[in-house]
């Protein structure tokens, strides 16, 4: 189970399993995403998932041996989406934690949630993915757990952006990783070989990395050219 992207190439935790594990073991790789806070489930709460293998026998012994009475687990065939999905709602969240910070309010912080997921979308498409997935538990069901929890890193880090602390301030103070950090840099190399528009990913990058304003950020975001919404 991993919610990241390695750096610089962009690899998926599958495409690095296949390179370390020898041929006859990669039709068992499964990955898992979706709404999982992990202190929910530890504490036993409720919450389902997905497991995606590109061997539906594979995916299916993994449903099995993990589904319980707290844990409802669902089976994929799209590792790429489910994958994809998992990190890059992590840049969502992200930029939800901004908005809350500033006080953006709930209407914008809806429009930021589905334009993100919207742009999530675009780039699993481009990249070879299941439309559908962004629309299920590692999409969108991931993007409203870490976009709303007090638990997300993600959206703590974001927060924290809002309140003029810098990127490397906020790391040095955290004892976890926050993934959308990387999954923004990885994003944007996915979607500059992919030929991908991301306007949040590339504003998020810059205020991580450039020294831009969260302030600037909406604004510049708010003041793109109209267009359609699809």
């Amino acid at each position: 189970a991993t919610k990241g992207l390695e750096l610089p190439a962009a690899k998926r935790m599958s495409q690095v399993l296949a390179e370390e594990l020898p041929g006859e073991l990669h039709p068992g790789i499964c990955v898992l995403s979706g709404p999982n806070l992990a202190k929910e489930i530890a504490e036993g709460k409720a919450a389902s998932t997905v497991i995606a293998g590109a061997d539906p026998k594979a995916a299916q012994m993994a449903q099995d041996a993990l589904m319980s009475g707290t844990f409802r687990v669902y089976s994929s065939t799209d590792v790429l989406g489910v994958e994809l999905a998992g990190a890059l709602k992590n840049i969502v969240a992200l930029g939800a934690g901004i908005g809350d910070g500033m006080n953006a309010g709930e209407n914008a912080k809806s429009a930021f949630i589905t334009r993100g997921l919207a742009e999530m979308t675009r780039l699993g498409i481009a990249a070879g993915a299941d439309p559908l997935t962004f629309a299920g538990l590692a999409g969108l069901g991931d993007v409203i757990a870490t976009c709303s929890s007090r638990l997300s890193r993600n959206r703590y880090v974001g927060e924290e952006l809002a309140k003029g602390r810098t990127w490397p301030e906020i790391r040095e103070s955290m004892e976890n990783v926050a993934e959308g950090v990387n999954a923004t840099q990885a994003a944007l190399v996915m979607a500059k070989e992919l030929g991908v528009e991301m306007p949040i990913a590339e504003m998020e990058s810059r205020v991580l990395f450039d020294g831009l304003s969260p302030q600037k950020a909406m604004a510049e975001l708010m003041s793109r050219p109209a267009r359609s919404e699809w």
